[in-house]
């Protein structure tokens, strides 16, 4: 560790578990961070495109899928700030013919991106779960609200899988004109948003589903993780540890703050209720990084994003990490 600080740059989206290390208190050791704010799009297309910053916050699907090709640009660390379950994923027509998940068998069925790590899940729980092949569906790739979006990785799809791209139009527009049965997204499509009744969620009452499914399963969807420029990691492979102690600080801060019963640290009512009930459902670690609290989920994306052609070969989460932060810790 150098005398002086390093100074990195290091781009996240606005998270409440993030901020005691993006704006104070936290520090990392050794370091002198740079903290950019951004949007998620745009941050991880300039990390990606263009190496912009030192520390990011990526796509675990893109940055898997990537070495998994043997492009090693980056080094991930096992710290997850977004992690949504995915039964609530599924937007359908009130109209239409898909009443529940095994109705999607034989539809036409869309999707912003195949690399999505949102997709991986939802597709995962498809085949895995509900039991229906992935070849049985009729795949279409187009932008959410808006025409154009492009895959941002390599694919390897297996055989018998049909994946359309439609630049022309977008899966709003493929679902209300009937040329696709439903679609699978991280964000909720903008005419949900604004209450617009011609798109529904499948499952409106989603929270039961995907706790019960937690509790079978022990699968709790990750979306995201943070990785460092390579040059950076191999000139200082002691940095990848200090933001992971780091990370994990200010994650641990966060969540008794919202477990203090005292005041309202979040402008929700019953603050605390939701977090009591998720230390119920998760554990005292109640939204644990590392691998090992989240292996089960790791070697699940691991597999299926394997099985479906996203990743180029069958990872084990260790190979996702570098060994430097593959010891359990504690803050």
């Amino acid at each position: 560790m150098p005398k002086s600080p390093l100074r990195l740059t290091f781009a996240t989206s606005d998270y409440e578990h993030v901020r005691d290390l993006s704006m104070g208190p936290v520090e990392a050791e050794g370091i002198e961070l740079n903290c950019l704010t951004l949007q998620i799009e745009e941050m991880f297309y300039r990390f990606i495109n263009f190496n912009e910053f030192d520390i990011s916050e990526i796509s675990s699907g893109k940055y898997t899928s990537l070495i998994s090709q043997g492009d090693d640009r980056f080094v991930g660390l096992p710290i997850f700030p977004s992690r949504v379950h995915r039964q609530s994923s599924v937007y359908i027509r009130p109209d239409g013919p898909i009443k529940k998940a095994e109705d999607l068998a034989g539809k036409a069925v869309g999707l912003p991106e195949w690399g999505q790590s949102a997709a991986v899940y939802s597709r995962g729980w498809l085949a895995h779960d509900v039991g229906i092949p992935l070849n049985d569906i009729k795949w279409m790739q187009a932008g959410v609200s808006q025409a154009g979006r492009k895959e941002k990785v390599a694919l390897n799809l297996p055989a018998g899988l049909g994946l359309t791209p439609r630049p022309d139009k977008s899966l709003t527009e493929l679902l209300l004109d009937g040329e696709i049965d439903a679609f699978l997204s991280a964000h909720p499509p903008e005419l949900v948003e604004q209450g617009d009744p011609r798109i529904v969620r499948l499952y409106e009452d989603y929270q039961p589903i995907e706790e019960e499914y937690y509790r079978r399963t022990g699968i709790w969807p990750i979306m995201h993780l943070y990785a460092i420029r390579r040059p950076v990691f191999e000139a200082n492979p002691w940095v990848a540890m200090s933001m992971v102690k780091a990370l994990t600080e200010a994650k641990n801060r966060s969540m008794a703050r919202m477990l203090d019963l005292t005041a309202c640290r979040a402008p929700i009512a019953w603050a605390y209720d939701a977090a009591a009930k998720a230390r119920a459902l998760f554990g005292d670690d109640f939204y644990p990084y590392g691998i090992e609290p989240n292996r089960t989920t790791l070697e699940a994306f691991c597999l299926w994003g394997f099985e479906q052609g996203l990743f180029h070969r069958h990872l084990t989460p260790e190979e996702m990490f570098p060994k430097e932060v593959q010891s359990e810790f504690k803050v």
